[in-house]
């Protein structure tokens, strides 16, 4: 008698339906994905900026007078604030600038986090007031 042999395995049109499947998921999953990183960014650099508001809040008690720093503070000159008790990690993708004059000051916080053309900006002044006068996620 003859046997017949089942043959098993995925045949072709199995194999491309499973790899069109994978390729829609991937194109929904990565746009989030991306997304959700820049939102973590964005959420490092409120922390630093609320942290900026609270030091020189500190420094005013101190002093009378808002901090002036010389420069900009950044991953590649992360002691900028340190007279204010802030230092900026290597990983931070922002730049940190401070203008006090008398009894007001303003930080501005510039980044590009995600790449493209836009420039993530955020403000926080002396009443605590944090902005995102631009914003790079989905712009």
């Amino acid at each position: 008698m003859y046997k017949v042999k089942k043959e098993s395995g995925f045949t072709l049109i199995e194999l491309m339906i499973v790899v069109v499947i994978i390729g829609i998921l991937a194109a929904m999953a990565i746009p989030r994905f991306m997304e959700a990183s820049t939102k973590a960014k964005q959420s490092e650099v409120k922390l630093i900026m609320k942290q900026i508001y609270v030091n020189q809040r500190t420094y005013r008690q101190q002093l009378n007078t808002y901090y002036q720093p010389g420069g900009d503070a950044s991953a590649t000159s992360p002691q900028a604030f340190s007279e204010i008790w802030v230092e900026i990690m290597a990983t931070c993708k922002y730049s940190f600038n401070i203008v006090a004059a008398g009894d007001q000051f303003t930080c501005t916080a510039t980044g590009n986090i995600d790449d493209d053309a836009t420039i993530d900006t955020w403000t926080i002044d002396e009443e605590g007031t944090l902005l995102n006068t631009l914003n790079d996620v989905g712009a």
